[in-house]
């Protein structure tokens, strides 16, 4: 009786500290929902890497942040309603450049609107302008040339 109580006790111990030994596990859930904001330098020229910051609704520290994924895209999954700031720093061949996206997220944590800069609204109309006014300046200066003694 002593040696199949030992035997227990051994057996018992073994399992303890086996299942002890076993690895933690990683677990995941996967859901069909959050934001994502594409920034890109040209149409087939993506922000990729580019560094990010997300503000929630009246956030001073960061709700989260990181890097744009290989295609220029940043997503997340809001926690409250309201409007939401994304700050993308990229750098490309011509120096560094900023970009700050307002996305307002309804009850339902769904993206109700985004706000673009004005820039980025009008900017076909911005450059036709630059041009006109680049041209202008060009022959503003030739006749000045000529009509100088």
């Amino acid at each position: 009786m002593k040696h199949f109580l030992s035997i227990i006790v051994i057996i018992l111990g073994i399992a303890g500290v086996s299942s002890m030994a076993i690895p933690h596990t990683v677990h995941y859930h996967i859901e069909n929902k959050g934001i994502s904001v594409r920034v890109f330098y040209a149409e087939d020229d993506p922000a990729s890497y580019s560094s990010y910051e997300i503000f929630g609704p009246g956030d001073t520290i960061p709700h989260q942040k990181g890097r744009t994924d290989r295609n220029g895209f940043v997503s997340f999954l809001p926690d409250r309603q309201g409007k939401w700031i994304v700050e993308v720093q990229g750098e490309s061949e011509h120096g560094l450049h900023s970009a700050q996206i307002e996305v307002t997220v309804d009850e339902d944590l769904f993206m109700e609107s985004f706000k673009k800069p004005l820039v980025a609204r009008y900017i076909t109309g911005f450059i036709g302008i630059s041009f006109i006014l680049a041209v202008f300046g060009i022959w503003a200066l030739l006749k000045s040339r000529k009509s100088a003694p």
